[in-house]
């Protein structure tokens, strides 16, 4: 079992990223997929999480509305698409997985990916 976290990157402030999360050796017909962020100095916190029959939920009020999560099953693949970037958005954002329903506690998933740097910064 893999994930494979890519597509973060320097931006400006309102940019947009589109961060992946590539799964291998499970079918996300059985895994939810979240996405957490740590920000420097602080703990994990959960972004958003979509679930193995693909329902979604947004856990940080600050990125309803400018982040969507959503997957391709075909390629294995759970998508962050984030738009508005502000600089408190500035993280490492991780993605995990855990078996059919989504949490927002870290402990709670099996699997990790490796993290993404993601800087807004002008």
């Amino acid at each position: 079992v893999q994930l494979q976290a890519s597509g973060g990157g320097l931006v400006q402030p309102g940019g947009s990223l589109r961060l992946s999360c590539a799964a291998s050796g499970f079918t996300l017909d059985d895994y939810a997929i979240g996405w957490f962020h740590q920000a420097p100095g602080k703990e994990h916190e959960g972004v958003s999480c979509i679930n193995n029959s693909g329902g979604t939920t947004y856990w940080t009020d600050s990125v309803k509305g400018r982040f969507t999560i959503s997957r391709d099953k075909a390629k294995n693949t759970v998508y962050l698409q984030m738009n508005s970037l502000a600089p408190e958005d500035t993280a490492i954002y991780y993605c995990a997985a855990r078996r059919t329903y989504c949490s927002s506690y870290k402990s709670r998933y099996d699997y990790w990916g490796q993290g993404t740097q993601v800087t807004v910064s002008s």
